[in-house]
This record gives structure tokens, sequence and C-alpha cells, in this order.
């Protein structure tokens, strides 16, 4: 056991400075990124008299849930919560499907207008989202669908997501030839190839694109704003939120309430797939 004790001692003065200093600077970060989600949650549970008296404090005095329930219940939140996961998980199963098959496409075949049409995919990047604003509304009104969730879902799914194209594109580019010469000789044709042989190979990337698509889609304000102003029930928890600020005053503790509400199920959503998200962004680059 005294033997072991010079090897230990040297074991510690092999740790490079560089990693320690890189991982003080990490756990730095760390905390100065984490410290508004924190407060938003600790401050969601003081009451109103005590928000400013401990503005900056991560512990407070006392502690009530009566701010979750005036949110959750007088506040509509848990029509508004129900609101965002509908939206939500179609905009996600629309977005993941077209550009799935879209990417599919341009990944494994040649044709006569896929330079020019990866250019238009690639130059819509360029555009403001702002800028599409009155067409989407006037799409939806002309349809019909305004003030309500069907309206969000295809205002919502209906962009080009060229993002997720190029992911699945460039996945796509580097999957051997001889599994669709396989599927080919079984009797496959275009659709049974697609659906039984490729695109379980893209379980990584669909991944991804279900965790980013779900972020923009839960924490979407702008656009469902604009489709919901004649149908305040329609209303997601990022729109709801907006509520709170009135005119004169602003209730900060039914917004830390909301946040924390509006912000834990995604945030338990990129934890469960942390592992997967890393993974589909690796394969992508490497592709």
């Amino acid at each position: 056991m005294v033997a072991d004790r010079p090897i230990a001692k040297k074991r510690m003065k092999a740790i490079p400075i560089s990693r320690v200093l890189t991982h003080a600077v990490l756990i730095l970060f760390s905390i100065v990124f984490l410290y508004p989600i924190v407060w938003t949650i600790i401050s969601s549970f003081k009451p109103q008299a005590d928000f400013f008296k401990e503005q900056l404090a991560l512990i407070p005095s006392s502690m009530t849930f009566e701010n979750y329930v005036r949110v959750w219940g007088r506040a509509n939140f848990a029509v508004y919560f129900l609101n965002s996961v509908v939206v939500t998980v179609f905009s996600v199963l629309l977005v993941l499907i077209m550009t799935n098959m879209a990417g599919y496409v341009l990944g494994r075949y040649k044709f006569v207008g896929r330079s020019a049409l990866m250019g238009i995919f690639l130059s819509s990047i360029c555009i403001p989202l702002v800028s599409t604003l009155i067409p989407v509304y006037q799409i939806v009104k002309g349809a019909g669908l305004l003030g309500t969730r069907l309206g969000l879902i295809l205002s919502g799914a209906g962009g080009a997501h060229v993002v997720f194209l190029l992911l699945f594109s460039s996945y796509y580019s580097t999957v051997p030839n001889e599994l669709e010469e396989a599927a080919k000789i079984d009797g496959c044709g275009f659709m049974r190839t697609f659906v039984n042989v490729m695109m379980p190979l893209s379980s990584p990337i669909s991944t991804t694109v279900i965790i980013m698509e779900s972020l923009w889609t839960w924490n979407a304000f702008q656009l469902p704003l604009i489709l919901t102003l004649n149908n305040p029930a329609a209303r997601t928890l990022a729109v709801g939120l907006y509520a709170f600020k009135g005119e004169n005053t602003v209730d900060w503790t039914g917004i830390c309430a909301g946040g924390a509400i509006a912000m834990v199920p995604i945030i338990i959503v990129f934890i469960a797939f942390q592992k997967f998200f890393i993974n589909g962004m690796a394969g992508a680059v490497k592709g």
C-alpha cells in the first residue's frame, strides 16, 4: 500500500494544466447559462410580494404553489399546453416525413434540374422569416384555418426546412448502393425500399430532426400569435405567456411559472434524446 502512494502522486501530477483550465472555463460557462433557468424555476415559487425583494436570490425566504395554480387554471394554461403538444407533435411528423423523403431523392438520385433545385433551397435560407408572415397569413386565411390548430400545424410545417433537407441528403448520399440493389432484387419498389430499408437507417438523423423541430415549434411565437388573434383558445404556451404582460402591469411570478411549465417538457425531451442527437449530428458531418 505504501508503494502505491508515489504512483498515485505521479498520476495526479500527470493531469495537464490545459485540461484543468478547459474544464474550469466550461463549468463557468455552464453556470452562466444555467443561472437564468434555475432562477426562473425558483422565482416561480416566490410570492408576488417577495419577488422584487429577492430579485436575484436563489434561496427564497418563502415558497408557494399559488403561481402555478393561478397560471394552470385561471390563466387557461392547461388549454395552451394541450395546444402546444398537439401542434408540436403533428408539425414534427409532417416535417420529418417531407424532409426525409426529399432528402432521400436529392441524396440518391441524379436528375435534370437537381443542382438548380438545391440552389433554390439553399438560397431560401437568406430569406427572413418576417417577410413570409403576410403570405402565410393570407394562405391560412384563404383556407379558412385562422385560429385553428390545423392552421398552426400546416403553417409551421410548410417551410422549406433546408437544414433538415441537407442533413438527410448528406446522410443518404453515403449509404452503399448495394442495399438498394438488394432491395430491387427482392422485388421492392421505390416506396418499399425507402420505408423498409432506407428510413430505418436514417434513425440518427431522424432523431436530430425531431429534437430540433420540436424546439422550434414549441418555442414559436410570432406566427402563432398572428394566426390566433381571433381565437385565444387556440394559443400555444409561448403566446399564452404574452398575456401576462398588461398595459400598465406585469405579472412576473406568473411569467416565471408559465415559463417553467413551458421549458420543463422540452428540457426533458432533449436530455432523453441527447445521445441520439449527438450521434445524428456526428453522422451528418461525417457524411
